[in-house]
């Protein structure tokens, strides 16, 4: 499925979103183990980061992801739409990951309590999300994004604990981002009656598709080397500030 919903990343354009994308895995590498139960395949390298060091990873997408992930002894692929997670057992899992998923469930109230559901007593569910305080315009994709406070209230009514971190970047991270700021507001300038929190969402995703990959390809081509640059490693983790470019909360159970 290609939409900037999934990123491509087999090309620099769209470094800085993989490397974003990646962080999450990256830094759950850290503490995940155990059962793990992964929500959104994408192109399945969460399987590749995170599987080895479980005793089970399943991880499920309404879409194939095109990975033969019978190749890996402990790790199991479903095809579903979630919520709710039919035939996944109450209380049997360690861990669950949510990685930019949430902002595109409908029923986020249902979906946090199927979580809180198929997770162990003392269990985590880990999820990230974009910081809506940093958003440079409407992502048509998304059914909602959220304040720090509006996740942490939703994820409070079924988990014990919160934590709230952020992801953050480096100076190169903070320079490809003032880049990308100026050429959203360059594009922005022109909706000057706001159609874009007004219009259906069905009917921004193709606009929204293509002026996010001009956007992305007019930068690699006019900061190359800054678009190329970015490593996973030039991101972090730390406890949540509003210029946080993802929400990463731990919740409890």
């Amino acid at each position: 499925m290609k939409t900037a919903e999934r990123v491509p990343h087999e090309t620099q354009v769209y470094n800085y979103v993989f490397q974003r994308c990646l962080f999450a895995y990256h830094e759950s590498q850290k503490f995940l183990h155990g059962k793990v139960f992964e929500i959104g395949t994408g192109s399945g390298y969460g399987a590749e980061y995170i599987a080895p060091q479980c005793d089970e990873f399943v991880t499920v997408d309404k879409f194939e992801s095109g990975v033969d992930f019978t190749m890996m002894k402990n790790v199991k692929f479903i095809k579903m739409e979630v919520p709710p997670f039919n035939d996944i057992p109450s209380n049997h899992f360690d861990f669950v990951i949510c990685y930019q998923v949430i902002e595109h469930i409908e029923p986020d109230v249902e979906f946090v309590s199927e979580i809180q559901r198929i997770l162990k007593p003392g269990g985590q569910a880990v999820f990230t999300t974009p910081n809506i305080k940093t958003s440079l315009a409407r992502n048509p994709w998304h059914v909602r994004e959220y304040t720090d406070d509006q996740l942490y209230q939703l994820l409070k009514k079924y988990f014990t604990s919160v934590q709230k971190d952020g992801v953050f970047g480096n100076h190169t991270v903070n320079n490809y981002v003032e880049e990308n700021r100026k050429k959203v507001n360059q594009i922005m300038r022109w909706d000057i009656f706001k159609l874009q929190y007004i219009l259906p969402a069905s009917w921004l995703k193709v606009p929204y598709d293509l002026l996010n990959s001009w956007n992305r390809k007019k930068i690699a081509s006019e900061h190359q080397d800054l678009s190329s640059s970015i490593h996973v490693t030039d991101f972090f983790r730390k406890a949540y500030q509003d210029d946080a470019l993802d929400l990463f909360f731990i919740a409890t159970k």
